[in-house]
């Protein structure tokens, strides 16, 4: 979910620049995002002539105390060579002085709740004289929710089978299973993995020239294993190896499916000289009591079997109510029509991107190769989705409205519990962070928005 806590009522007074980030070393700067006209509200703002020469005469003196300039003594610094010196500072500081109070008052006379960063133009500063600017920020629209309790999806049953509790043992019994060598000297049949080593070479297509033939990469493995009949075996290789003995030698051609998962074999048709080198047959653990005391601290099978059965319960449980709540709020997404703050657009793109970026940098991509990924294509290629989660926030923040949806302080606490204990930093010292940065009033928010799903989620009718 994205922020739509207002803005701090303070107005940067800085030229505005490009914002951009630089995580893991990777920058995927933007400009300021341009405003949606229909979220877009403006201010304008007069400060009265005497109180800029008050705040001029304020912060000219402040500088007189702190400048140590060769030739005068501390504080005796003259005034007129003060205001020539550090004009641009001393300009910056009155603005910093005067616009935050005003500002506040302008937006609060006309009920306003930014929720950008205030872009201000029109300032006209200088000492004497009134000082006047306009300032547009976005709000987030007014629309009407009527009908939302309509918008419905089907429930799924949510119920654990015994044949989900079957499956999931079998797949922690094939972890727990051993590889070992058939000595008989037999054939390979389906069940049985084959040790092989092999060389690939990729057969040219008609329209194919001989030495784009020559340029292709050849394809080897050494003691590789294979399932012969298994799932994830090609056909090519099941019918080669079925009837094979060890140590035969093997030539077959292999034509792989367009939508092969390894991108260089995909469409390709590839003639192997296949070895097999063994024959090895799984050997799965017995399901007992010693099995399920290898596993953790259980007592007997029985002990391990149910506490998997209410974990899985619980996983299945939650699982299919996040997905349905998503399919919901994707339903009321495109039920209902209004204008898209931008900032909070460009605001999820830089979430979305900066998630897709450490992800990256935890499979190993390269900091030179992250500064080289085209960021334009990549936020272009984010902003639909970003825009349709900003949209879902701002309908769950609407509903929390209409439902009067509270968060009670213990939900904040208990998160607060676990942050700390996530990052090892005391619960109180955690708390001042959260609050003086802003993201305790973001927790608060998420946890409200998750609070208002599992309540229309509630109201939805069970499949039958």
């Amino acid at each position: 979910m994205i922020e739509t806590t207002p803005q701090s009522d303070g107005v940067s007074t800085a030229i505005e620049e490009p914002a951009g980030h630089d995580e893991e070393g990777h920058d995927h700067s933007h400009a300021t995002a341009t405003l949606n006209p229909d979220c877009t509200r403006e201010v304008e703002i007069e400060i009265p002539a005497d109180e800029v020469t008050r705040n001029f005469r304020a912060v000219t003196k402040r500088y007189q105390k702190m400048a140590r300039i060769p030739g005068f003594r501390s504080g005796k610094v003259p005034e007129s060579l003060i205001r020539g010196r550090f004009a641009e500072q001393i300009r910056q500081d009155v603005m910093e002085a005067v616009l935050p109070g005003h500002f506040h008052t302008a937006i609060e006379k006309q009920q306003l709740k930014p929720i950008s960063q205030p872009q201000v133009t029109g300032l006209e500063l200088e000492e004497g004289k009134p000082l006047r600017f306009k300032a547009a920020f976005e709000v987030v629209p007014e629309f009407s929710i009527d009908g939302y309790k309509d918008v419905k999806v089907e429930k799924p049953r949510t119920e654990l089978t015994d044949a989900e509790v079957d499956a999931e043992l079998a797949r922690i019994r094939d972890s727990r299973s051993t590889m070992e060598p058939v000595t008989e000297e037999r054939a390979l049949a389906n069940g049985d993995f084959a040790q092989i080593s092999f060389t690939g070479s990729v057969q040219p297509a008609e329209a194919d020239s001989a030495t784009q033939t020559a340029a292709q990469q050849p394809i080897s493995g050494q003691d590789v294993i294979v399932e012969v009949g298994g799932p994830n075996t090609l056909d090519s290789f099941n019918a080669a190896l079925r009837g094979a003995s060890v140590g035969q030698q093997l030539k077959f051609e292999v034509s792989y499916p367009q939508d092969f998962g390894e991108r260089q074999l995909a469409g390709k048709r590839v003639a192997y000289d296949l070895e097999v080198k063994g024959i090895k047959k799984k050997i799965e653990p017995e399901l007992n009591d010693d099995f399920a005391r290898e596993l953790g601290d259980y007592q007997s099978l029985g002990d391990f079997t149910q506490k998997l059965r209410e974990h899985l319960a619980i996983d299945k449980r939650r699982r299919l109510e996040s997905e349905t709540t998503n399919r919901l709020l994707d339903a009321l997404v495109n039920r209902f029509e209004f204008p898209v703050p931008e900032s909070l657009v460009q605001q999820q793109i830089d979430t979305r991107l900066d998630r897709g970026l450490r992800a990256l940098a935890a499979q190993g991509m390269r900091t030179e190769d992250m500064r080289n990924l085209d960021f334009d294509r990549l936020r272009a290629a984010q902003r639909a989705s970003a825009t349709a989660e900003v949209k879902g926030s701002i309908l769950l923040d609407r509903i929390a409205d209409a439902e009067n949806v509270r968060v009670p302080e213990e939900d904040v606490e208990s998160e607060l519990q676990a942050i700390s204990l996530q990052m090892h930093e005391p619960v109180d010292a955690l708390r001042t962070r959260l609050t003086e940065d802003g993201s305790l009033a973001r927790i608060r928010e998420r946890l409200r928005r998750e609070k208002t799903g599992a309540v229309l989620y509630g109201r939805l009718e069970r499949i039958s």
